[in-house]
């Protein structure tokens, strides 16, 4: 996989991928990528064109697919992305910011229940 096509994201944002990527050790050689057709609304636009990204990395398993934004980059930066968080989720689940905000709406779900429960007049 090469870093050369994401012109339209910001240099910060890929840098911080790289350097996300460079923690977790994960080699960028062992990533197959496709370009698919993508599905829903678009009419010929989405008939056409193949700028839906398949990427697999067979070394854990995991598919990431990706049809967000029209342009191939951005889906290709954005399935990237979403698949160093799952090889994160896996490696190094107490680094993970995604589990982290997972967390976070747990304990607020369980607060309003806890409050939704104490509330008086409540029957149950």
């Amino acid at each position: 996989m090469n870093f050369t096509e994401f012109s339209e994201i910001t240099p910060a944002k890929t840098e911080a991928l790289k350097v996300r990527i460079a923690r977790l050790g994960i080699d960028l050689r062992l990533i197959e990528e496709q370009f698919i057709r993508g599905s829903g609304h678009g009419g010929q636009k989405i008939n056409k064109t193949s700028n839906a990204v398949l990427l697999k990395y067979p070394a854990l398993g995991l598919i990431v697919r990706c049809q967000r934004e029209r342009k191939r980059s951005l889906n290709r930066f954005i399935a990237l992305r979403e698949l160093v968080d799952e090889i994160e989720l896996r490696i190094s689940p107490e680094t993970s910011q995604r589990l982290r905000e997972i967390g976070k709406i747990r304990k607020r779900k369980a607060r309003a229940k806890a409050r939704y429960r104490a509330r008086p007049g409540k029957t149950t």
